[in-house]
């Protein structure tokens, strides 16, 4: 590590953007690199750079900038695989599992319909009525399926704000959609 490293580095602690900005262009490739030789998806690879990056300006009160900057952000992009191959083993271990509750072909067309028609109604409602942050939190919650402490960590939220919001969304679309209630 060199002093100029950890000049930077305490800079960051101290909260200054541009030499966090500094930090991100020296070291984004080389984490990348890293990444993407792990996962072997390029989208992949860059959302857990990115979500690095992200954790390391969260926490920059507690870094310590005697060390190492790149063993730092090694183990927090490894955390990350591991925790997204955790969440794929297990959405494939269970994926046989689920119940298949009368797919379409068992439903008369009409059905269907109605059903696809239902589906654009609640598309529509939460992407044009619901506000941005209440549209963020439903989703993650309701399509993505993350708990509300997840969201609240991933977010910088309280759970409670979490639970407000999703009842906000619910309430908005029961409101919208008294046509199908």
């Amino acid at each position: 590590m060199t002093d100029t490293e950890q000049y930077i580095l305490e800079k960051v602690k101290s909260g200054d953007k541009s030499a966090f900005q500094k930090l991100f262009y020296n070291y984004h490739d080389s984490l990348f690199r890293f990444v993407f030789y792990r996962v072997k998806d390029e989208d992949l690879a860059d959302d857990i750079t990115q979500e690095t990056f992200l954790r390391i300006w969260k926490t920059r009160n507690s870094m310590q900038p005697k060390k190492s900057f790149f063993s730092l952000i090694a183990r927090i992009s490894s955390n990350l695989c591991y925790d997204h191959f955790r969440h794929v083993e297990v959405r494939q271990r269970h994926e046989n599992s689920i119940p298949d509750y009368g797919g379409f072909d068992t439903l008369e067309p009409e059905m269907i319909n109605q059903g696809q028609a239902f589906q654009e109604e609640i598309q529509q409602v939460v992407n044009k009525k619901l506000p941005d942050k209440c549209r963020n939190i439903f989703i993650l919650s309701r399509i993505e399926g993350k708990s509300n402490s997840e969201i609240a960590e991933l977010l910088d939220l309280s759970i409670r704000t979490v639970e407000n919001q999703i009842y906000r969304a619910i309430k908005i679309l029961k409101k919208n959609l008294t046509n199908y209630l």
